[in-house]
């Protein structure tokens, strides 16, 4: 048997984007299942605790810092969705001629970014 590895290492692929969306995606799908879940859970027993309890939680939710987590939370969906529209178009059989993958990739980072603003434009401003 020769000594070498099975499979190609990490050092042989040259980085793109298509790795990039590929490893937000799950970094995404595993944020929102524990940041998410734990989100809700914790909304959830506030609303059950009372009044006291869900001031609290509306008060470190509306504080900066409970902000910056709402958004990313938000961009971690919409991200993860673009992402998952980009693999369903390739299940189909499209998208893997290369430059068409680079474009879907970027596409796809560009518009978690995109409809994130506009999520949180239209919160803010109705």
């Amino acid at each position: 048997m020769a000594d070498r590895p099975l499979s190609p290492h990490l050092s042989i692929w040259k980085w793109g984007p298509h790795m990039l969306v590929s490893i937000l995606h799950r970094a995404t799908g595993d944020g929102m299942a524990t940041l998410g879940l734990a989100l809700v859970l914790w909304w959830l027993g506030a609303l059950a605790g009372g009044a006291e309890s869900y001031a609290i939680f509306a008060g470190v939710m509306g504080s900066p810092l409970g902000i910056v987590v709402l958004v990313a939370l938000s961009w971690a969906f919409f991200n993860h969705m673009s992402s998952g529209i980009r693999h369903f178009v390739m299940d189909i059989g499209a998208g893997f001629e290369i430059d068409r993958n680079k474009t879907g990739a970027f596409v796809s980072i560009a518009s978690g970014i995109v409809l994130t603003i506009l999520f949180w434009a239209v919160v803010l401003l109705t």
